[in-house]
């Protein structure tokens, strides 16, 4: 193959039916004997074509199996291309859902940073508010209630605190 068809293997045939009779009509014991061929698919090229003129023709054979290289080839190159296609389909869905991602991670961020800015704004004004009623409880400008719970009353007819326990320290 190679004294045929150089050393690049992509240009050999898969199939010569010419090298098959050059080599099976050499010397040696096994002379006319072609190996890899059925028996019928050597009688014929033995019966229909000489060695010198086999050459010069090719078998049904031959053409045959051509086309089916030719028609698989086709169909590698096809499935070739359409796997290129779903590849870089593939890579672009990945993209877009990595983008999708960090959008949605700033999103995520963007509302936690807004729920706890009001979370600070609502513990102010509560501090405020409850800054404020304690004012207005110690400096005597509203009426002291004995259940409102700043001025440290227990209610009437409640049972008195357990007394403090002594530090632990």
């Amino acid at each position: 193959m190679r004294e045929r068809y150089e050393d690049d293997i992509l240009t050999h045939l898969e199939f010569d039916p010419d090298l098959w009779m050059e080599v099976g009509s050499l010397g040696g014991p096994d002379k006319n004997r072609v190996y890899g061929l059925s028996n019928t698919t050597a009688d014929n090229l033995w019966s229909t074509s000489s060695v010198s003129t086999i050459g010069s023709s090719q078998s049904k054979e031959f053409v045959a199996l051509q086309q089916h290289t030719t028609q698989l080839t086709k169909k590698y190159d096809n499935l070739s291309a359409e796997y290129a296609q779903l590849k870089a389909s593939h890579a672009q869905q990945i993209a877009e859902q990595k983008v999708e991602s960090e959008q949605i991670k700033a999103s995520q961020a963007q509302q936690k940073a807004e729920y706890e800015a009001a979370y600070e704004q609502q513990k102010a004004a509560y501090e405020q508010l409850r800054e404020m009623i304690m004012n207005m409880a110690n400096s005597g400008t509203c009426a002291p209630n004995l259940f409102w719970p700043y001025n440290h009353q227990p209610p009437p007819g409640s049972p008195p605190p357990p007394p403090l326990a002594p530090p632990l320290y």
